[in-house]
Order: C-alpha cells, then structure tokens, then sequence
C-alpha cells in the first residue's frame, strides 16, 4: 500500500510534467523500498507498456504519429533492448546504480537541448529528409535507444524524440507523437527479457501501476495552469533528481 500511494504522488508529478517517469520510479523503488535494481529495471520497462499505451492512442487520433518510422525504429529497438536486458544482468549492482544515474543525467541534457535549441533542430528537419536511406536512420536510432532502454531500464524519451527530429526529419509535435509508439516495443522487449531472467515481480508492477496511472491523470489537468518556462524546468530536474536519488544508495 505505500509503494502504491508513493507512485500515486510521483504519478501526479509525472502527469503534470508529461514524462514517462521510469527514472523516478527505479530511483524510488531501490533507494525508498530496497528492491534489487535489476527487478527494479525490469519493472520500469513493463509499467513503460501500460502507461504509453493512452499516450500513443491518443497522439493517433490526433494524427501525431508516423506509423512508419515508428514501427520501424521501434523494431530495431525492440531487439536491441531485449540484448539490453541480458547485459545488464552480467553488470554488477553498484555499477549498475551509477550508470543508471548518469543515463538520468544525460537524458537531462538531452532534454534541454529538446526543449530549448528548438530552432536549430527545425532547421536540421528538411536536410535529415533528404540525406541516407531511411532504413539505416531509421535502424541507427532504434538500436541506440533501444541498448540504452533495456541496458539501464529507462524509456529514453529525449534521445528518441531528438534522433526523430535530426536523423529522420520528424517534426517537434509528430516526434512526439512517434516516440509513444516507438517506446511500445521497446518497453515490452527489454520486460519480457527481464522475465526471463528472473528479475520481474508481478504484485510490484500491479502496486507501481496502480499509482501512476491514477496520478499521473490527476496531474495531466494541471498541465496547462503553469507557465511555460516553469514546466519546461520541471522537466529538466525531474530526471536530475532521479539520478541524484539513485547515487544516494
């Protein structure tokens, strides 16, 4: 029940800042609750399959999503993060703490640049569509996102989104829309390859799920009632605190 009411409140924060949390959540359950970070990891990614689910649905309806390039990428990515997953598993545990961190750290880093080189990127859009195959761009970025989602166990949302817009061209909105549904595959791959590890606890995904998906609900209404420049710094130190939570141990 506390695991439960605890993601409840990081799912409120989670719905509010519109990110997919599974930093914070690995950071909290093996840093709070004691759990072994490989199942932590493992969690991580299947919560990942539910929670995008609404998401890339929804950004279907709205016609956000390249079907194609996000099938694609997220092929690709599927099979390198069910590698991942059994790399991880030779990586011993306090290293695992510390490289985990330091991919928070850099998604942060990957975000900034998401959120505030905005205009460089557009201007990267139109010579991305034109240079290379679309399969190699398209395979490059889902095998780097990809290793990095089943390795350490996070859903690698900036670097997805920005290899969309400056590899494949993908516009801002559409590269967020797409990467909903390149994270699917990926999230199911690198859990399934945790499962059959032996690092995977039903009863801890249900309490996780439970919480997150109710909170992050409640914080999504919140969303549009913040100035932007605010929002904008929520979502650089959410990923900042994770990893600052993760070296504690």
């Amino acid at each position: 029940m506390v695991i439960t009411l605890t993601m409840f409140l990081m799912g409120i924060l989670l719905g509010f800042i519109g990110a997919g949390g599974s930093g914070f959540i690995i950071a909290l359950l093996t840093v709070v609750f004691g759990v072994p970070i490989h199942t932590a990891l493992g969690t991580s990614l299947a919560a990942m399959v539910f929670t995008t689910m609404s998401g890339a649905y929804s950004h279907y309806r709205q016609g956000n999503i390249d079907v194609k390039t996000g099938i694609t990428v997220g092929a690709f990515g599927a099979i390198m993060s069910f590698i991942g997953s059994k790399i991880a598993v030779w990586i011993p545990v306090h290293s695992l703490h510390w490289l985990t961190a330091g991919m928070l750290f850099l998604s942060a880093v990957m975000l900034m640049i998401r959120l505030f080189v905005v205009i460089r990127l557009k201007e990267t859009n139109k010579k991305a569509r034109s240079t290379g195959s679309f399969l190699l761009r398209a395979a490059s970025v889902g095998i780097v996102t990809g290793i990095l989602s089943g390795t350490f166990g996070i859903g690698s949302a900036p670097f997805i989104q920005l290899g969309l817009m400056v590899v494949l061209g993908l516009s801002i909105q559409r590269s967020v829309g797409t990467t909903m549904l390149v994270i699917l595959p990926i999230a199911f791959a690198g859990g399934a390859g945790y499962y059959f590890e032996g690092y995977f606890n039903v009863l801890l995904l249900v309490q996780v799920l439970a919480g997150t998906m109710i909170g992050s609900y409640i914080g999504a209404k919140f969303t549009n009632n913040v100035p932007l420049p605010i929002l904008k710094s929520a979502m650089v130190i959410t990923p900042i605190m994770a990893g600052a939570i993760l070296l504690i141990r």
